[in-house]
């Protein structure tokens, strides 16, 4: 079957194009690998998107994905490996060897979490080590954590795990944190988080399970190591580009550059919506209006080529 569009990606910003996509009346056929992307992932408490005053990122994406399976588009859990244009047809392939063909594509692939790259992080991963703070905080009742990264994210990560945690250390590289100052308060409110600025992590140690990190006091140079059970992981993220090199060009940080007029990528027919694309923001609701963004102009592309 030649679709008209494929979808790749099953965050906020595939989501929406593909109900979308339903409403302009294109033959669409959605591909992911799971739902929700890094708002199910690490939205612990969302209280800025428009029609909820507080909803968890888990539920918000699950009320995406029932309105979206109300829609009539095709969805296939599958990863894409490869995407390729012969004439101006696109052929995707996916891990499971399938191949799906269109006449347009939406990349909304998002991003995966950042890793540390320090010594022991690999080794611990699912042992202590931790990307995904709504998935595993209720594994770590009663005992010490620490929160690499001081952005929102960061704090909002250790805002949750107060729930569950005894202590929790924030460790933040640069001398000072970048989270909102509510995140900040909110933090302190906790009574549970200790924040240590100008801290490199070098080592995440222990035997079956962490019981230790090692890090570097940035101003002193000196190395300071506590004991503690748990190490998660939110100094950002990787857009997930690699099945579409070739076909796009990327900035400094590997993110798929765009016409931010019709999310339009160097190759006609291609285009990209979300967190895995230039835009500066990395929020919900304009990932969301980046995916209805894109389909509008898919839809417009489709016009012209008939």
């Amino acid at each position: 079957m030649l679709y008209d569009l494929i979808i790749i990606g099953g965050g906020p910003a595939g989501i929406t194009a593909g109900i979308y996509a339903v409403r302009q009346k294109l033959n669409t056929l959605l591909i992911t690998k799971s739902f929700g992307g890094q708002v199910a992932r690490k939205a612990v408490a969302i209280e800025n998107y428009p029609g909820f005053e507080a909803i968890s990122g888990l539920e918000l994406i699950q009320k995406f994905e029932k309105q979206l399976r109300k829609q009539k588009v095709d969805i296939e859990r599958d990863l894409v490996v490869k995407i390729k244009k012969i004439g101006k047809k696109f052929i995707v392939f996916t891990e499971s060897k399938q191949q799906f063909q269109s006449k347009a594509v939406i990349v909304a692939s998002g991003a995966d979490p950042r890793p540390l790259e320090v010594l022991g992080e690999k080794k611990f991963i699912g042992r202590g080590v931790s990307y995904c703070t709504v998935c595993d905080q209720a594994l770590f009742g009663d005992k010490t954590v620490a929160v690499i990264g001081g952005g929102n994210a960061g704090f909002e990560a250790a805002i949750a795990l107060a729930n569950y945690a005894k202590k929790i250390y924030i460790l933040e590289y640069a001398p000072k944190v970048g989270a909102d100052q509510i995140n900040q308060e909110r933090v302190k409110k906790t009574g549970k988080v200790e924040v240590i600025t100008n801290a490199a992590l070098k080592q995440i140690k222990g035997n079956q399970f962490v019981n230790s990190i090692i890090y570097q006091d940035r101003k002193t140079k000196k190395n300071i190591t506590f004991p503690l059970e748990g190490v998660f992981v939110e100094i950002g993220s990787i857009p997930a580009t690699g099945f579409v090199k070739g076909l796009v060009d990327f900035n400094e940080k590997d993110e798929i550059k765009i016409n931010p007029r019709n999310n339009q990528t160097k190759t006609p027919g291609l285009f990209a919506a979300g967190d895995v694309t230039e835009v500066k923001q990395k929020q919900i609701v304009i990932a969301a209006g980046e995916g209805a963004k894109a389909v509008l102009a898919a839809y417009d592309y489709l016009q012209k080529q008939k």
